[in-house]
């Protein structure tokens, strides 16, 4: 197994660099398991969704979900990143989301450690109001 970082995916992803992005391939189609962790996943989301690239909701869902389509790689915590997504989804109005898919991870993430630790989950809290608002309307699990 390898590991990569954000700039490996997004090459990948987008081939945006001729010769990284035939080096990215190459690692990534490659015999060896690829180990995709939250952070990496997170990075490249920003970056999708960021001034340059302008990715919607939609978009950011179908390469999401690529990614785990593709062979040879292993997300961080798979099924934890899954859930996050179906949230994502819940929330996705007309090409955007009022949740980013990095905050409806971060939920998970919270349920999760509070299960594994045998606590109860006290909530997600943030500053971002469109977040706080779709969180608000959802049914909690």
């Amino acid at each position: 197994m390898i590991a990569i970082d954000t700039n490996v995916l997004l090459r990948y992803l987008l081939s945006d660099d001729e010769i990284q992005a035939k080096k990215a391939a190459k690692l990534i189609q490659s015999k060896q398991s690829v180990y995709v962790s939250h952070v990496v996943l997170v990075e490249t989301i920003w970056t999708l969704k960021g001034k340059k690239y302008k990715l919607t909701s939609s978009e950011i869902d179908a390469t999401i979900t690529a990614l785990f389509e593709e062979q040879n790689i292993i997300i961080q915590d798979q099924e934890l990143v899954w859930r996050a997504l179906v949230e994502y989804r819940l929330h996705a109005v007309e090409g955007s989301s009022k949740l980013d898919f990095p905050d409806a991870l971060v939920l998970h993430t919270g349920r999760d450690a509070a299960e594994q630790y045998g606590e109860r989950f006290g909530g997600f809290y943030t500053f971002d109001v469109a977040a706080r608002e779709a969180l608000k309307e959802a049914k909690s699990p």
